[in-house]
């Protein structure tokens, strides 16, 4: 499978990894011959199970999720990191028919609310992407149905709100997905990211049956705080490189030309640098004259990568003003003339947009 198929498959999963985390499902394999929790004990099971992380090493990620799957078999279906290993990664390819499967075989080792929860968001989570990538409103209605089993066992699981609701967008179930969507914003106080965009859909609830950007969070090389639903309204491009990537640099000439040439107060061009050695970025960015946005994630597992689902690069994106994600390649002779008429249409609409109302006889400020 071509490296741009599987981005684009990858990129509607934002909120899993962060979901599991909370939830305490993510658990780390041992150096040690001594498994730990959760981790298979049957002999046979532990060297699928190695076999399995070989795989993964070498990207192999169908042949991983097999081992993995199958040594959960062989220990008695008792090892749940093997199942949370296999979830992980058939989200990452897209193969969310396998993610779900796999989903089900979670939900019998569950012994512990926490544990249900995971596993009916796993795979409410599941079915959601299936619908949105077979269009097939079935897997929209059986992912309502887990959502909202997770917070029967959970109702600290507040992202089952959140799931639920774009479920119930895209079966055009408006007046419930903002009523789920109103549950999230009551009950949520750890992402504002997640937040402002969870608002924006209460005012425009087609925008939840979009791919949407992730509501990304970073601070830039000169301090500037920058977060997706922040430059909503605003035109962007984001460019993952890195000093070490030959295409990366053929292409920088193009991206300068785009920065400057389409400049203007309703467009962003945001560079990602995957460098992990930070002077080497830095004196690369100064030397080359790159005045725009510009932030170092350190790899493909920087946050902002991830979040992406970049396993390659360079790798470019356009986002528009209402923060619709599509792919973009820089070397495309048109991508100057998309990027011309999403910015067209967005400074329509600004200039469109009514000035505030002034109710202290305070003089209107001047920019």
């Amino acid at each position: 499978m071509r490296v741009s198929r599987i981005r684009r498959k990858i990129r509607g999963n934002r909120f899993f990894a962060a979901t599991l985390v909370l939830a305490g499902a993510c658990l780390q394999v041992s150096a040690s011959d001594t498994p730990k929790p959760g981790e298979p004990t049957d002999e046979k099971a532990r060297k699928t199970y190695e076999e399995a992380k070989q795989w993964m090493k070498q990207r192999a990620y169908a042949s991983a999720i097999d081992d993995f799957r199958k040594a959960n078999k062989q220990d008695g279906g008792h090892c749940k990191d093997c199942l949370t290993r296999a979830f992980k990664l058939a989200i990452e390819i897209g193969d969310y028919k396998a993610a779900a499967d796999v989903a089900r075989e979670m939900l019998p080792q569950a012994e512990t609310p926490d544990e249900r929860a995971v596993a009916h968001y796993s795979l409410g989570l599941a079915l959601q992407k299936q619908g949105v990538q077979s269009k097939k409103d079935r897997c929209f209605s059986e992912s309502c149905d887990e959502f909202k089993a997770v917070l029967d066992a959970e109702p600290r699981l507040v992202m089952a709100h959140y799931g639920n609701g774009v479920s119930l967008a895209h079966l055009h179930q408006d007046d419930a997905a903002r009523q789920e969507f109103q549950a999230f914003l009551a009950a949520d106080k750890l992402d504002p990211a997640l937040r402002d965009r969870v608002e924006r859909y209460m005012d425009r609830i087609d925008l939840a049956r979009s791919v949407m950007a992730p509501p990304f969070s970073l601070v830039t090389m000169d301090g500037q705080h920058i977060s997706m639903d922040g430059l909503a309204g605003k035109v962007v491009l984001i460019d993952f490189w890195a000093t070490w990537c030959g295409p990366c640099r053929n292409a920088l000439p193009h991206i300068r030309q785009i920065a400057q040439k389409l400049s203007g107060p309703q467009f962003v061009v945001l560079s990602v640098s995957l460098d992990k050695e930070e002077d080497k970025w830095r004196s690369f960015v100064q030397q080359n004259g790159m005045t725009w946005l510009q932030y170092r994630d350190g790899g493909f597992n920087g946050q902002i990568a991830k979040q992406f689902g970049v396993t390659a690069i360079p790798a470019t994106f356009t986002i528009d003003a209402d923060g619709v994600l599509e792919d973009q390649h820089v070397g495309d002779a048109d991508i100057e003339g998309k990027l011309k008429k999403l910015i067209a249409r967005a400074t329509a609409v600004a200039n469109r947009k009514p000035q505030p109302l002034l109710t202290d006889g305070a003089a209107p400020a001047v920019h």
